[in-house]
């Protein structure tokens, strides 16, 4: 799993510098916190519902490509992967501050753990016999808890389960050129009986497995998040106010400042290499960046499809309205450059930081960046600190 980089965040956070605190501004408010709070937990709520609709979706049409591998329903099998990433790309704000996604007993790492070895999974070129799937003498039978315990055993890179593990099981390696713009080629027939690629049986039982394994992880957050449920609770009413503002915005905040900007964006334009890009099997990671960012713009600006409440946004407008004005342009600025960035990403990336296109990334990440620490000066235009992560 890639691992989030609170101290380096802290640290940038510190040479950067922060403004003082003002613990006097809630005399200011006329806009209570509990209601940002509130309408916060109900955005939580409702992106990881339609991330687990979307995934009992994908669930869903994983296991008729299983019972009839079709080139359709694999084809069918892939838009659904797509569809389910959109949903679940604006969650990934709610991670980095020890909630359900990421505490020590959180799901993260079965449902969006990367880069991921393929080599561990299945074949790959030049290696017809590699992976799980091909090792029939260590693993004679493909079991839910058997791909479980081999997540992430041995090596943070030894990725058995989650979104990338079907992403690379639909697409298989990505091996053509950027310049051709072509996502994996695998083909279907590896899943079909006497097709291509050996032990076919046992890539569909593996594929199976992984879809059911999303649902269930998925299901666990939005359980979590629930109106009434525990979690929800302590979040919403039993943390102090000011602490439940401080991990709302250290979500946003380190998403975009250091797990985007820098682990997502920036290592792959130094490496130019597909290898390090998030949704490298099919093309997607063009997607991947634009919900991340999307993801703490919602959490900043307290909206959610038709979720539009009280919002830190609002919040900031009443303390200091120069800064949230200020946070606002850098919000457009930042959506601009990661727009103009290319499609698909590996082309954007594919002649180092100098090109044309690569300074068009690094505007990109260097704006994400800036719209982090804005994100810190904001919460402390508010009394709160974040570089005490």
């Amino acid at each position: 799993m890639k691992k989030l980089t609170l101290t380096k965040f802290a640290l940038a956070l510190g040479i950067m510098g922060v403004v003082s605190c003002n613990e006097d501004n809630d005399d200011k408010l006329s806009i209570s916190k509990s209601a940002v709070i509130e309408n916060y937990a109900e955005i939580v709520y409702q992106n990881y519902l339609d991330s687990y609709n979307d995934a009992v979706n994908l669930e869903t049409v994983v296991n008729v490509f299983v019972s009839q591998p079709t080139e359709a329903n694999f084809e069918n099998a892939k838009s659904a992967w797509k569809q389910a990433r959109e949903s679940y790309g604006t969650t990934e704000a709610f991670r980095f501050v020890d909630g359900p996604i990421d505490d020590e007993n959180g799901p993260e790492a079965l449902i969006n753990a990367w880069p991921l070895d393929e080599n561990f999974i299945d074949y790959v070129e030049g290696v017809s016999d590699s992976g799980i799937i091909n090792d029939l003498v260590n693993y004679p039978s493909i079991t839910k808890q058997l791909l479980i315990d081999l997540n992430e055993d041995g090596g943070e890179k030894n990725i058995s389960v989650g979104f990338h593990a079907i992403e690379f099981l639909l697409w298989g390696q990505d091996l053509t050129a950027p310049s051709e713009e072509l996502a994996g080629l695998r083909p279907y027939t590896d899943f079909v009986d006497g097709g291509t690629a050996d032990n076919q049986g046992r890539r569909r039982d593996y594929l199976s497995i992984c879809a059911g394994l999303l649902t269930e992880n998925l299901q666990y957050l939005v359980d979590a998040w629930a109106p009434g449920a525990a979690y929800r609770t302590y979040f919403t009413q039993e943390l102090s106010e000011d602490e439940a503002l401080k991990k709302m915005f250290n979500g946003a905040a380190i998403l975009v400042y250091s797990e985007l900007a820098i682990e997502r964006v920036n290592v792959a334009l130094f490496n130019q290499d597909q290898e390090d890009e998030h949704s490298c099997f099919s093309d997607n990671t063009h997607r991947d960046v634009r919900l991340n960012l999307q993801a703490s713009i919602n959490v900043y600006k307290g909206t959610y499809g038709n979720i539009s409440g009280p919002s830190i946004a609002d919040l900031v407008a009443e303390v200091n309205p120069e800064l949230a004005l200020e946070i606002q342009g850098v919000i457009t600025d930042v959506v601009v450059k990661t727009d103009a960035t290319l499609i698909p990403f590996d082309l954007a990336i594919a002649e180092g930081p100098e090109s044309i296109e690569g300074a068009k990334v690094t505007a990109a990440k260097t704006a994400m960046q800036l719209f982090g620490s804005e994100l810190s000066y904001a919460a402390n235009s508010l009394g709160i600190t974040l570089n005490e992560l």
